[in-house]
């Protein structure tokens, strides 16, 4: 018996996120289909991030047991053929038999991208946020400033999640002008439910207006969602990095 890790790349439009629910499509259903034909026995993989339905990822991270014959750097290629053409499996190698990708430590990067112009561009529409209104980007990086570092993110978390601990570190976070889009990135040991589109709502608050950057502050304090700002569409986040440590 081996273990399989595999990087998974996708478009998460279709999906109901990552995370196997019964009677809806997932990423991990998809998974699991592909590996059991393949394989010609019941495989269930085990996911690194539970992605959200409608977010996209370019290097979730999966792993599953098997005593296939086939070499782990050729399952790939297999899967490839029998997974549908928006999930792509980038990369398969065998780990250590205790490697599990929820257990160790890591450090996860996402990208939210707005596309700030005047009218929409379709061919955008499935990756990026549009909003007409115009966005300070300096005001944004602001805010931001004030979520770096270990914080109680309580407020920046879905009613209704259940954690353990809603502690958490952002390494980094970045506002960047990139043509027509505005990228804001993040980067943290992990990240609560909802939490990146709820700091990319936040900071688009601060973008227009209506929030002052220094308020960022007093919503961490509060441990309240009811503070911060609205939860942002799913179609602009995209896990972008995933690096063990």
């Amino acid at each position: 018996m081996k273990r399989v890790k595999l990087v998974v790349a996708y478009d998460g439009t279709a999906y109901h996120g990552w995370q196997l629910q019964p009677g809806s499509r997932t990423i991990e259903g998809e998974l699991n289909k592909a590996l059991s034909a393949l394989l010609q026995k019941e495989i269930q993989v085990i996911g690194a991030s539970r992605t959200d339905s409608g977010v996209h990822a370019l290097c979730n991270v999966a792993v599953f047991d098997t005593d296939t014959r086939i070499p782990a750097e050729k399952l790939s290629y297999a899967l490839n053929q029998r997974l549908p053409e928006d999930i792509r499996v980038q990369s398969s190698e065998e780990v250590k038999a205790d490697f599990h990708p929820r257990h160790c430590s890591s450090r996860k990067t996402y990208e939210y991208r707005i596309l700030n112009t005047r009218f929409p561009i379709p061919t955008k529409r499935l990756y990026a946020h549009f909003t007409y209104v115009p966005l300070d980007v300096e005001k944004m990086r602001q805010a931001g400033a004030y979520l770096k570092g270990e914080h109680e993110f309580k407020s920046f978390c879905a009613a209704g999640a259940v954690v353990e601990s809603t502690v958490r570190t952002i390494y980094e976070l970045t506002v960047e002008k990139e043509g027509d889009e505005i990228v804001i990135r993040v980067c943290g040991n992990g990240f609560l439910y909802n939490m990146v589109r709820i700091i990319a709502g936040t900071l688009m608050e601060a973008g227009r207006g209506n929030l002052k950057p220094e308020a960022v502050k007093t919503i961490l304090e509060g441990k309240n969602r009811q503070m911060a700002g609205p939860t942002a569409p799913a179609c602009g986040l995209t896990l972008v990095r995933y690096d063990f440590l």
